[in-house]
């Protein structure tokens, strides 16, 4: 750990406060959404806040999936303003609840202010075990390639060696992604994604292929890989298969092979490197014991940065993952206490 310093990992993404709510399947109806989706806010969703907030007895907490990640790798590692984040925020309360939160988890966040924006907020609609994501990104959606050139951040861009985007920033600010992904090759830096929803695969087609080249890590669930792999007409449905062509895909850098890493909810995670599958089992969690997934997948990913950052072996990256995602779900939102007791 000792060679862990701080700003090594910098992530960009879209900085949301939680709102979280346990509701019935009728309401999931009313606002026309699906249980375990990902969706961005239409007209038609804009009264579901408040009505979170009056009706449902809302939990408020930091949130945005690269910022839930940043905060779980940092409680893996112990060690504050290791990873350092870029986003967008309106001037408001939200923005200090949030900037709070993620400082006191040991993130140095580097935030881009919007005046005329609210912070974004994100709805968690929790429904037995499953949860439902409706994001109103607000000022979040504000993010621009300028608050990347400052001096004062074009120095943590400098600084860092391992960079994480996810998916959700393709529809904010593709120039940005451009911008880091490029530093990140001329640099022979990790460059990593995520795909996030499958709405991005399906309908930003185009940034999403336009970053691909530059992804040395690609991670996903087993709904966005499939469906990624239907809109790139791969012919398979095998998700095996599908990781592997996805590492086939075409790569700007070629001192390194591209990584693909599948979860499949309590089913084992695929490892695909080197026209290689490693399957990677997950013990299963005792129904009683969960309490929601939302935060499962960011807190995956948080916890595989945290050993790849101090170079540990790729199994043991993903062993942390899933290790960080059990910790979540016994928990409310993206939450976690007390001392990590991750072994190797």
């Amino acid at each position: 750990m000792e060679n862990i310093r701080e700003g090594l990992l910098l992530g960009c993404g879209n900085p949301l406060l939680d709102i979280s709510s346990t509701v019935d399947a009728e309401f999931l109806a009313k606002y026309d959404m699906q249980p375990n989706n990902a969706i961005l806010a239409e007209e038609k969703h804009k009264p579901l806040y408040k009505e979170l907030v009056e009706k449902f007895d809302a939990n408020f907490t930091a949130g945005g999936s690269v910022q839930n990640s940043l905060r779980v790798a940092q409680w893996v590692l112990q060690k504050p303003n290791v990873a350092v984040f870029f986003g967008c925020v309106g001037r408001d309360k939200y923005s200090k609840i949030l900037e709070d939160e993620a400082r006191s988890d040991g993130v140095n966040v580097r935030y881009q202010f919007n005046e005329n924006e609210p912070t974004g907020t994100c709805g968690v609609l929790i429904t037995g075990h499953h949860r439902s994501l409706c994001a109103n990104l607000a000022a979040a959606n504000c993010f621009t390639i300028d608050h990347i050139n400052l001096p004062e951040n074009r120095k943590h861009l400098d600084n860092a060696e391992y960079f994480y985007i996810s998916g959700f920033f393709l529809t904010v600010s593709p120039p940005s992604i451009q911008a880091v992904a490029k530093h990140a090759l001329s640099r022979n830096n990790l460059f990593m994604m995520n795909l996030s929803a499958p709405f991005l695969s399906q309908f930003f087609k185009e940034p999403l292929m336009d970053a691909m080249p530059y992804v040395d890590i690609l991670f996903g669930n087993e709904v966005e890989a499939t469906t990624f792999a239907s809109e790139q007409n791969f012919g398979t449905t095998d998700l095996k298969e599908i990781a592997l062509k996805m590492c086939a895909l075409p790569k700007q850098n070629e001192k390194r092979a591209r990584v693909v890493v599948i979860t499949q909810g309590s089913d084992a995670v695929l490892l695909a490197e080197n026209n290689k599958i490693t399957e990677i089992p997950v013990e299963k969690l005792q129904e009683d014991k969960i309490i929601d997934t939302n935060g499962a997948g960011d807190a995956f990913v948080g916890g595989f940065l945290a050993q790849l950052i101090q170079k540990k072996p790729l199994d043991t990256c993903v062993r942390c993952g899933i290790w960080a995602a059990r910790q979540i779900i016994q928990r409310s939102g993206c939450t976690f206490e007390g001392v990590p007791d991750f072994e190797e």
